[in-house]
Protein backbone atom coordinates (compact mmCIF):
# COMPACT_ATOMS: atom_id res chain seq x y z
CA UNK A 1 0.00 0.00 0.00
CA UNK A 2 1.29 3.43 -0.85
CA UNK A 3 2.09 5.90 1.85
CA UNK A 4 -0.21 8.38 0.01
CA UNK A 5 -3.19 5.29 0.94
CA UNK A 6 -1.89 4.84 4.45
CA UNK A 7 -1.46 8.54 5.09
CA UNK A 8 -5.40 8.90 3.58
CA UNK A 9 -7.10 5.78 5.69
CA UNK A 10 -4.92 7.13 8.86
CA UNK A 11 -5.99 10.65 8.69
CA UNK A 12 -9.53 9.67 8.10
CA UNK A 13 -9.68 7.18 10.73
CA UNK A 14 -7.52 9.61 13.14
CA UNK A 15 -10.29 12.39 12.26
CA UNK A 16 -13.33 10.60 12.78
CA UNK A 17 -12.25 9.98 16.89
CA UNK A 18 -11.68 13.15 17.09
CA UNK A 19 -15.33 14.20 15.61
CA UNK A 20 -16.68 12.33 17.74
CA UNK A 21 -15.07 13.48 21.10
CA UNK A 22 -15.43 17.13 20.30
CA UNK A 23 -18.40 16.87 18.14
CA UNK A 24 -20.51 18.82 21.28
CA UNK A 25 -18.16 21.45 21.68
CA UNK A 26 -17.95 21.91 17.51
CA UNK A 27 -22.13 22.38 17.58
CA UNK A 28 -21.94 24.88 20.57
CA UNK A 29 -19.56 26.57 18.63
CA UNK A 30 -21.29 26.89 15.26
CA UNK A 31 -24.33 28.24 17.21
CA UNK A 32 -22.34 30.61 18.68
CA UNK A 33 -20.89 31.74 15.43
CA UNK A 34 -23.74 31.95 13.55
CA UNK A 35 -25.85 33.93 16.85
CA UNK A 36 -26.17 37.13 15.11
CA UNK A 37 -27.44 39.24 18.49
CA UNK A 38 -25.29 38.78 21.07
CA UNK A 39 -27.31 37.02 24.45
CA UNK A 40 -26.72 38.86 27.95
CA UNK A 41 -25.55 35.23 29.36
CA UNK A 42 -22.54 35.50 26.74
CA UNK A 43 -22.28 39.05 28.03
CA UNK A 44 -21.36 38.18 31.50
CA UNK A 45 -19.20 35.53 30.12
CA UNK A 46 -19.59 31.60 30.55
CA UNK A 47 -21.17 31.92 27.12
CA UNK A 48 -20.01 28.13 26.08
CA UNK A 49 -20.80 26.14 29.49
CA UNK A 50 -23.63 28.76 29.46
CA UNK A 51 -25.16 27.47 25.81
CA UNK A 52 -23.67 23.60 26.25
CA UNK A 53 -26.79 23.26 29.32
CA UNK A 54 -28.98 24.96 27.71
CA UNK A 55 -29.09 22.77 24.69
CA UNK A 56 -29.18 19.66 26.98
CA UNK A 57 -31.97 21.16 28.92
CA UNK A 58 -33.89 21.93 25.60
CA UNK A 59 -33.03 19.51 23.46
CA UNK A 60 -31.43 16.57 25.44
CA UNK A 61 -27.80 15.19 24.60
CA UNK A 62 -29.24 14.17 21.07
CA UNK A 63 -29.29 18.00 20.55
CA UNK A 64 -25.36 18.25 21.08
CA UNK A 65 -25.33 15.56 18.16
CA UNK A 66 -27.12 16.87 15.58
CA UNK A 67 -25.84 16.58 12.42
CA UNK A 68 -22.86 13.91 13.58
CA UNK A 69 -24.10 11.45 10.35
CA UNK A 70 -22.89 13.54 7.61
CA UNK A 71 -20.56 14.99 9.69
CA UNK A 72 -18.17 11.94 10.54
CA UNK A 73 -18.61 11.16 6.66
CA UNK A 74 -17.52 14.69 6.04
CA UNK A 75 -14.47 14.25 8.46
CA UNK A 76 -13.66 10.72 6.82
CA UNK A 77 -13.53 11.95 3.10
CA UNK A 78 -11.99 15.48 4.29
CA UNK A 79 -9.33 13.90 6.20
CA UNK A 80 -8.92 10.94 3.77
CA UNK A 81 -8.86 13.54 0.75
CA UNK A 82 -6.44 15.52 2.58
CA UNK A 83 -3.65 13.55 3.87
CA UNK A 84 -3.86 11.33 0.48
CA UNK A 85 -2.98 14.47 -1.71
CA UNK A 86 -1.00 15.75 0.60
CA UNK A 87 1.35 12.63 0.65
CA UNK A 88 1.03 12.69 -3.42
CA UNK A 89 2.36 16.24 -3.38
CA UNK A 90 4.75 16.29 -0.32
CA UNK A 91 6.21 13.58 -2.61
CA UNK A 92 6.32 15.48 -5.84
CA UNK A 93 8.15 18.15 -3.65
CA UNK A 94 10.42 15.61 -2.02
CA UNK A 95 11.84 14.51 -5.41
CA UNK A 96 12.31 17.98 -6.82
CA UNK A 97 14.10 18.91 -3.88
CA UNK A 98 16.25 16.05 -4.27
CA UNK A 99 16.81 16.18 -8.08
CA UNK A 100 17.73 20.14 -7.30
CA UNK A 101 20.58 18.93 -4.84
CA UNK A 102 22.38 16.43 -7.44
CA UNK A 103 21.76 19.36 -10.26
CA UNK A 104 24.12 21.08 -7.25
CA UNK A 105 20.69 23.81 -6.17
CA UNK A 106 19.81 23.34 -2.90
CA UNK A 107 19.97 21.23 0.25
CA UNK A 108 17.71 18.70 -0.47
CA UNK A 109 15.35 19.95 1.69
CA UNK A 110 11.68 21.21 1.09
CA UNK A 111 11.34 25.09 1.66
CA UNK A 112 8.92 26.19 3.44
CA UNK A 113 6.89 28.02 0.19
CA UNK A 114 7.17 24.87 -0.81
CA UNK A 115 4.91 22.90 2.30
CA UNK A 116 2.48 26.03 1.85
CA UNK A 117 2.13 25.09 -2.30
CA UNK A 118 1.63 21.27 -1.05
CA UNK A 119 -0.73 22.08 1.66
CA UNK A 120 -2.92 24.57 -0.26
CA UNK A 121 -3.52 22.38 -3.04
CA UNK A 122 -4.56 19.57 -1.32
CA UNK A 123 -6.62 21.54 0.80
CA UNK A 124 -8.20 23.40 -2.42
CA UNK A 125 -9.17 19.61 -3.54
CA UNK A 126 -10.25 18.58 -0.03
CA UNK A 127 -12.42 21.55 -0.39
CA UNK A 128 -14.05 21.55 -3.35
CA UNK A 129 -14.73 17.67 -3.03
CA UNK A 130 -16.18 17.74 0.58
CA UNK A 131 -18.17 21.58 0.81
CA UNK A 132 -21.46 20.04 0.37
CA UNK A 133 -21.55 17.92 3.52
CA UNK A 134 -20.61 20.70 5.45
CA UNK A 135 -23.41 22.69 4.68
CA UNK A 136 -25.67 20.08 5.66
CA UNK A 137 -23.59 19.70 9.01
CA UNK A 138 -24.43 23.49 9.54
CA UNK A 139 -27.83 23.45 8.82
CA UNK A 140 -28.02 20.49 10.88
CA UNK A 141 -26.34 22.25 14.21
CA UNK A 142 -27.70 25.78 13.62
CA UNK A 143 -31.71 23.79 12.53
CA UNK A 144 -33.43 24.19 16.48
CA UNK A 145 -31.28 27.95 16.58
CA UNK A 146 -32.80 28.84 13.64
CA UNK A 147 -36.40 27.52 14.61
CA UNK A 148 -36.18 29.84 17.92
CA UNK A 149 -35.47 32.61 16.15
CA UNK A 150 -38.53 32.58 13.64
CA UNK A 151 -40.50 31.82 16.63
CA UNK A 152 -39.25 34.75 18.05
CA UNK A 153 -40.39 36.96 14.81
CA UNK A 154 -43.76 35.68 15.05
CA UNK A 155 -44.40 36.56 18.42
CA UNK A 156 -42.99 40.00 18.13
CA UNK A 157 -44.72 40.26 14.75
CA UNK A 158 -48.21 39.20 16.92
CA UNK A 159 -47.44 41.42 19.70
CA UNK A 160 -47.03 44.51 17.40
CA UNK A 161 -50.50 44.07 15.70
CA UNK A 162 -52.73 43.33 18.90
CA UNK A 163 -50.15 46.39 20.25
CA UNK A 164 -51.29 48.87 17.48
CA UNK A 165 -55.16 47.27 17.72
CA UNK A 166 -55.11 47.85 20.75
CA UNK A 167 -57.17 44.23 21.38
CA UNK A 168 -54.68 42.42 24.11
CA UNK A 169 -56.68 40.06 26.43
CA UNK A 170 -56.98 36.00 26.57
CA UNK A 171 -56.98 35.51 22.62
CA UNK A 172 -53.18 36.78 23.02
CA UNK A 173 -52.02 34.57 25.63
CA UNK A 174 -53.66 31.49 24.02
CA UNK A 175 -51.83 32.45 20.72
CA UNK A 176 -48.51 32.89 22.49
CA UNK A 177 -49.40 29.86 24.75
CA UNK A 178 -50.16 28.01 21.13
CA UNK A 179 -46.80 29.40 19.45
CA UNK A 180 -44.54 28.21 22.92
CA UNK A 181 -46.22 24.79 22.20
CA UNK A 182 -44.63 24.64 18.92
CA UNK A 183 -41.63 21.81 19.24
CA UNK A 184 -38.96 22.16 16.02
CA UNK A 185 -39.64 19.56 13.20
CA UNK A 186 -37.44 16.51 12.30
CA UNK A 187 -34.73 18.03 10.67
CA UNK A 188 -32.41 14.98 8.80
CA UNK A 189 -29.75 15.03 6.59
CA UNK A 190 -32.40 14.37 3.88
CA UNK A 191 -34.41 17.39 4.98
CA UNK A 192 -31.41 19.77 5.25
CA UNK A 193 -30.70 18.91 1.79
CA UNK A 194 -33.96 19.56 0.60
CA UNK A 195 -34.00 23.13 2.33
CA UNK A 196 -30.68 23.75 1.01
CA UNK A 197 -31.79 23.09 -2.76
CA UNK A 198 -34.90 24.84 -2.41
CA UNK A 199 -33.30 27.71 -1.42
CA UNK A 200 -30.90 28.40 -3.93
CA UNK A 201 -30.60 25.11 -6.21
CA UNK A 202 -27.48 23.31 -7.08
CA UNK A 203 -25.28 26.06 -5.92
CA UNK A 204 -26.36 26.03 -2.59
CA UNK A 205 -24.41 23.25 -1.60
CA UNK A 206 -21.30 25.29 -2.23
CA UNK A 207 -22.49 28.35 -0.05
CA UNK A 208 -19.31 29.82 1.65
CA UNK A 209 -16.80 28.19 -0.80
CA UNK A 210 -15.05 31.26 -1.35
CA UNK A 211 -14.12 32.17 2.62
CA UNK A 212 -13.65 28.12 2.40
CA UNK A 213 -11.35 28.30 -0.02
CA UNK A 214 -9.52 31.77 1.83
CA UNK A 215 -9.06 29.21 4.66
CA UNK A 216 -6.69 26.30 2.96
CA UNK A 217 -4.17 28.81 4.24
CA UNK A 218 -5.13 26.90 7.75
CA UNK A 219 -3.60 23.95 6.81
CA UNK A 220 -1.10 25.42 5.11
CA UNK A 221 0.13 27.56 8.10
CA UNK A 222 -0.87 24.77 10.01
CA UNK A 223 1.87 21.88 8.71
CA UNK A 224 4.32 24.86 7.71
CA UNK A 225 5.02 25.00 11.64
CA UNK A 226 4.29 21.22 11.83
CA UNK A 227 6.90 20.24 9.38
CA UNK A 228 9.53 22.97 10.31
CA UNK A 229 8.81 22.26 13.79
CA UNK A 230 9.56 18.38 13.15
CA UNK A 231 12.58 19.32 11.05
CA UNK A 232 14.17 21.90 13.97
CA UNK A 233 13.96 18.23 16.41
CA UNK A 234 15.34 15.91 14.62
CA UNK A 235 17.85 18.62 13.43
CA UNK A 236 18.76 19.25 16.84
CA UNK A 237 19.05 15.58 18.01
CA UNK A 238 21.34 14.92 14.86
CA UNK A 239 23.62 17.67 16.27
CA UNK A 240 23.63 16.47 19.76
CA UNK A 241 24.58 12.87 17.52
CA UNK A 242 21.66 11.14 19.54
CA UNK A 243 21.08 7.53 18.52
CA UNK A 244 17.92 8.24 16.80
CA UNK A 245 16.51 11.27 15.27
CA UNK A 246 12.82 10.33 15.58
CA UNK A 247 10.12 12.12 17.38
CA UNK A 248 7.99 10.83 19.79
CA UNK A 249 4.38 10.64 19.53
CA UNK A 250 4.28 12.82 22.94
CA UNK A 251 6.65 15.46 20.76
CA UNK A 252 4.16 15.31 17.55
CA UNK A 253 1.10 15.59 19.77
CA UNK A 254 2.61 18.92 21.33
CA UNK A 255 4.11 20.01 17.91
CA UNK A 256 0.41 19.42 16.45
CA UNK A 257 -1.72 20.98 18.63
CA UNK A 258 0.60 24.24 18.68
CA UNK A 259 0.47 24.32 14.76
CA UNK A 260 -2.84 23.95 14.65
CA UNK A 261 -3.49 26.43 17.46
CA UNK A 262 -1.50 28.99 15.43
CA UNK A 263 -3.20 28.51 12.68
CA UNK A 264 -7.09 28.37 13.87
CA UNK A 265 -6.56 31.86 15.64
CA UNK A 266 -5.52 33.03 12.15
CA UNK A 267 -8.16 32.14 10.08
CA UNK A 268 -10.98 32.14 12.80
CA UNK A 269 -12.52 35.35 11.22
CA UNK A 270 -13.07 33.95 7.59
CA UNK A 271 -14.73 30.50 9.89
CA UNK A 272 -17.36 33.11 11.12
CA UNK A 273 -18.22 34.17 7.55
CA UNK A 274 -18.27 30.67 6.28
CA UNK A 275 -20.72 29.41 8.71
CA UNK A 276 -23.10 32.76 8.21
CA UNK A 277 -23.50 31.91 5.18
CA UNK A 278 -24.02 28.14 5.19
CA UNK A 279 -26.45 28.54 8.08
CA UNK A 280 -30.36 29.37 7.41
CA UNK A 281 -31.18 32.60 6.95
CA UNK A 282 -33.25 34.15 9.40
CA UNK A 283 -36.68 34.97 8.61
CA UNK A 284 -37.17 38.52 10.35
CA UNK A 285 -37.79 42.17 8.67
CA UNK A 286 -34.33 43.20 9.76
CA UNK A 287 -32.33 42.64 6.55
CA UNK A 288 -29.26 43.54 8.64
CA UNK A 289 -29.87 39.74 9.64
CA UNK A 290 -29.61 38.52 6.36
CA UNK A 291 -26.42 38.17 4.37
CA UNK A 292 -26.29 38.31 0.33
CA UNK A 293 -22.63 37.28 0.03
CA UNK A 294 -19.00 37.16 1.54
Amino acid sequence: MSNAVVNGLAGAGGGIIAQIITYPLQTVNTRQQTERIAKKSESRGGGTLVQLLEVIRSEGIGGLYSGLKPSLLGTAASQGIYYYFYQVFKNKAEAIAASNKRNGRGDGTVGILSWLLVAALAGSLNVLFTIPIWVLVTRMQTHTQAEHKILEAKKEALLREYSESGLIGSSLHDKLRELDSVKPNPYGTLHAAYEVYNEAGIKGFWKGIVPTLIMVCNPSIQFMIYETSLKYLKSKRSDKKQSSSNVTALEVFVVGAIAKLGATVTTYPLLVVKSRLQAKQEISTNNSLRYSGM
